[in-house]
C-alpha cells in the first residue's frame, strides 16, 4: 500500500510539473505574440526601433547579470558563444523592426520559415543529413512562402518591402541561434540567455554608431517606465520558456509555442486592425504545418 501510495504521489507531482511547464510555454508564446505592441507605443512616442530594442534588452542584460551572477564563474569565452549572441541580436532586432513597419501576421508567418533554415544550417554546421521527411518540411515551407509572397502584378514571389526582409532575416537568425545553441550543448542556459541579451545590445549600438536609426531618447517618464517594464518582461519570458522547454518533449513544445501565431493574430486584429487575406492564410497554414512537422524530422530518420 505504501509503495503504491508513493507511486501515486510521484505520478501526481510529475503531472503537476508538466502542467506548470505547459503553462510556462503558453505564457511565453503569449508574450512573444504581443511584444510588438509596446514597441509600437514607443515608436509612436518618438523612440526609434533600434534605440528601443537596445534599451529594453539593455535592461534585461543588467537584470540578467544580477540574477545569473552565479553562472558567470563558469563563463569561458568562445567563438560559438560570440556568434550565438550576434545571431540572437539579429533575430530580435529584425523581428522588432519588421513588426514596427509591416503587418504583424505577415511578419510572424515569414519568421516561422525557421524550419527551412534550420534543416539547411543543421546540415552545414552539425553535419545532420536531411531525410525524405525533412525534404517534405522544406518543400512545405517554401510553398507557404511562395503562396504568401506571390503578387500577380509584380511577378516573382519575393519579399515586397523592408518588413518582409526583416521578417525573413529574423527567422533565419532564429534558426541559426537554435542550431548554435545545440552545438554549444555544454554551455548553461543562463550564459546563453546573457549572450542573447548582450548580442542585441551590441548589435544595436553598432547600428546606431553606423548611423542606422534615429538616436533620440524619450522625454516622457511613461516611455522610460515602459522600457523598464519591457526589459523585465523579456527576462521573465526567457526564464519561463527555458523552464518549459527543459520539462516538455520537443515535439510537444513546438506545437504549444505555435500558439504565438494565434495570440498575434488576435492582437493584430484587435489592436492594429489587421485582417490577413485568403492568400496569406493559405500560405501561413503551410508554414505553420511545416513548423509543426519539423519536430518529427528526427523521428522519421
Amino acid at each position: 500500500m505504501a509503495e503504491g501510495s508513493a507511486k501515486e504521489i510521484r505520478s501526481s507531482a510529475a503531472h503537476r510539473e508538466t502542467r506548470v511547464a505547459v503553462s510556462a510555454l503558453v505564457c511565453g508564446a503569449l508574450v512573444w505574440g504581443l511584444i510588438w505592441y509596446p514597441y509600437r507605443i514607443l515608436r509612436d512616442s518618438g523612440v526609434d526601433g533600434v534605440v528601443a530594442s537596445t534599451a529594453t534588452y539593455g535592461v534585461a542584460l543588467v537584470l540578467g547579470l544580477l540574477f545569473f551572477r552565479h553562472a558567470l564563474g563558469k563563463f569561458v569565452p568562445s567563438w560559438t558563444l560570440f556568434w550565438l549572441g550576434l545571431a540572437a541580436g539579429a533575430c530580435n532586432l529584425g523581428y522588432v523592426l519588421a513588426t514596427l513597419s509591416g503587418e504583424v501576421m505577415r511578419v510572424l508567418l515569414l519568421f516561422y520559415l525557421a524550419p527551412l533554415w534550420t534543416v539547411v544550417l543543421s546540415r552545414v554546421l552539425l553535419g545532420e543529413r536531411l531525410n525524405r521527411f525533412g525534404f517534405f518540411v522544406v518543400a512545405l515551407s517554401l510553398a507557404g512562402a511562395l503562396t504568401m509572397l506571390w503578387q500577380p502584378r509584380i511577378g516573382l514571389p519575393v519579399p515586397q518591402d523592408s518588413a518582409d526582409w526583416f521578417g525573413l532575416g529574423a527567422g533565419f537568425f532564429f534558426a541559426l541561434f537554435n542550431v548554435l545553441s545545440r552545438r554549444a550543448h555544454s554551455v548553461s542556459i543562463e550564459l546563453k540567455s546573457l549572450a542573447a541579451f548582450f548580442g542585441v545590445v551590441l548589435l544595436g549600438l553598432l547600428l546606431l554608431l553606423a548611423g542606422v536609426g534615429h538616436v533620440q531618447m524619450p522625454s516622457a517618464n511613461s516611455a522610460w517606465v515602459l522600457i523598464a517594464v519591457i526589459g523585465c518582461v523579456l527576462l521573465m519570458a526567457n526564464l519561463i520558456v527555458q523552464y518549459g522547454l527543459a520539462r516538455v518533449a520537443a515535439n510537444r513544445a513546438i506545437v504549444i509555442m505555435l500558439s504565438e501565431v494565434g495570440f498575434a493574430a488576435l492582437a493584430a486584429w484587435l489592436l492594429a486592425g489587421e485582417a490577413p487575406g485568403l492568400r496569406e492564410w493559405a500560405g501561413g497554414a503551410m508554414i505553420l504545418a511545416a513548423s509543426f512537422f519539423s519536430g518529427e524530422i528526427e523521428n522519421n530518420a
